[in-house]
Formats: C-alpha cells, structure tokens, sequence
C-alpha cells in the first residue's frame, strides 16, 4: 500500500520545477538593480541558456536564408536555360537564313552568266531513293510557265532536263540518271563528244564520256559545255571538266571521266530556263 503513495519525479515535474526555477530567477534578476550575487548566480544560468536558444535561432536562419538562396539560384538558372535555348534557336535560324543567302546569291550569279537566257528560280521539293538526285520535283509547273524539255541549271552547271509539268510542280531528270545523254563539246577544242548518265559511275564522282574523235587532242581538266548539236539542250552550258582520257579498245574513238560541276546529293534550288531549244529533234536526248 504504501508503494502507491511513493513520489516519483518524472520528467514532467523537472520541466515543472525548471519552469518555476528559470521564472524566478528571471524576476529576481529583474529586480536588482545592481551586480549582486544573486544576480551572479541568475546571469550564469540565463545567459547559457539565452546563447543557446540565440545559436539556434541563427542556425535556423542562415538555413532558411540559404534555402532562400537556392530557390532564387534555381529560377535564376532555369531563366538563363530558357534564355540560351532561344539564342540557341535564334542563331541557328541566322545560320539556315544565311545559307540560304548565300545559295540565292550563286543562282543570281548563274542568271547573270547565262543572261542571254530567261530563266526561272524554283525550289526542289521532293526526290527518288537514294542519296544522289537523279530525278527530283521542283515547285514551278505550268502556271510559271514550265515547260518539258526547258534545261535546268544550278551551281555554275548543267543539272539536267524537265521531264514532266503539273500545274504548280515539274520533274527534273539530272544528267546523271543512267537513261540521260547529252551532246557536249569541248569548249577549247570544240570537239564533240557524249556524256553518258551512269549511276555506278557516279558513286565515284564521275560520269562518262563517250565517243570523243581519237585524233582529239584533250587536256587534263579541260572543260565540257553543250553543244550546238544538240536537240534539247541549249549551247554553251557548262558540264563538267574530264579526266582518265584513253583510247578505247576499238582504236576508234576516246572515252574519258567527267567530274560534273554540280552538286548532285546537295540541291535545293534550281533555275529553270523557259527557252526551248528549237532545232528539230534529230537524236533521243
């Protein structure tokens, strides 16, 4: 029985009886107005105490305001992403824009060499399989007055010929397809000469040359235009320069490799001349 009456001092009581302590010595040292030794003895409690709870309270501080830091860093950071995201695509849009420029610019440059020649720019569209442009569409047909037959140029050379006209469309075949041929002459020697549309050829960057005259004296790189003779192609378009040329086995005439001055697995813009050849058609080009 006398168990149960037994005084047990729990936790709940030492913060009772620190409560009423720390109250009173607060009070007392309130009250003194001078440094008294109990005054002493309340500052030596008090103070660790109030140096502790002020640590703290500047820890926690410096936390939140280093938290705060972060968050403004944060958004800071994502603004300045977003911001180099825009330059980013602002730049590459100068880029494309310049490029562009400077392919309109050539195509200007290729209307004035063949300024004798009414031409009309258009843009390719679409194209076969493969990495080469062998036949492609571009995005002028009937209504800007396209018409088959009309020659195609592009990068200072002969591309090739329209094939086909829609209404706002044409197809183009380049003189690299392997059913093209086309009636060239030398430019120097003005002798006449084949070039023969080879797609095996080209995945060596060349195409051939036939049925050069073997008496013809032709220089290494010498320069490849059409020719006069020619049933759709108008004269004097340059082609190519010629390499590798040889005597065929027949001893009868000469063949050699062409490099075309065109670009074919780069095209993106063409000019188109709307004058037809008008001298009767005489062979299959």
């Amino acid at each position: 029985m006398r168990g149960k009456n037994k005084f047990e001092l729990t936790p709940k009581y030492l913060l009772l009886i620190f409560t009423v302590i720390c109250a009173v010595l607060i009070a007392l040292s309130a009250a003194a107005k001078g440094m008294t030794p109990l005054a002493n003895i309340t500052s030596a409690v008090i103070m660790p105490m109030q140096k502790g709870i002020n640590g703290v309270g500047n820890w926690v501080s410096e936390k939140f305001s280093a938290f705060d830091s972060i968050r403004d860093l944060q958004t800071q950071n994502e603004e300045l992403s977003q911001k180099v995201d825009e330059l980013t695509m602002q730049n590459k849009a100068l880029q494309q824009d310049r490029y562009e420029l400077d392919r309109l610019r050539k195509l200007y440059d290729l209307s004035e060499k063949y300024s004798d020649y009414p031409t009309v720019g258009a843009r390719v569209i679409g194209k076969g399989a493969g990495n080469w442009f062998r036949v492609f569409l571009i995005d002028k047909g009937l209504e800007d007055g396209i018409a088959v037959d009309m020659n195609v140029i592009a990068d200072g050379g002969l591309v090739g010929i329209v094939t086909e006209v829609g209404d706002d469309w044409a197809k183009v075949k380049s003189i690299i397809d392997d059913t093209s041929s086309v009636s060239a002459m030398f430019l120097e020697t003005q002798d006449t000469c084949i070039v023969k549309g080879n797609q095996e050829s080209m995945e060596d960057d060349y195409i051939d040359v036939t049925y050069i005259d073997k008496d013809a004296q032709i220089t290494e790189g010498a320069e490849l235009v059409t020719s006069n003779i020619s049933s759709k192609y108008l004269e004097g378009i340059t082609i190519g320069t010629v390499s590798d040329v040889e005597l065929d086995s027949t001893k009868l005439t000469q063949s050699a490799k062409l490099t075309p001055t065109v670009d074919f697995k780069h095209l993106q813009e063409v000019l188109v001349i709307t004058q037809l050849k008008s001298a009767p058609d005489i062979s299959n080009e």
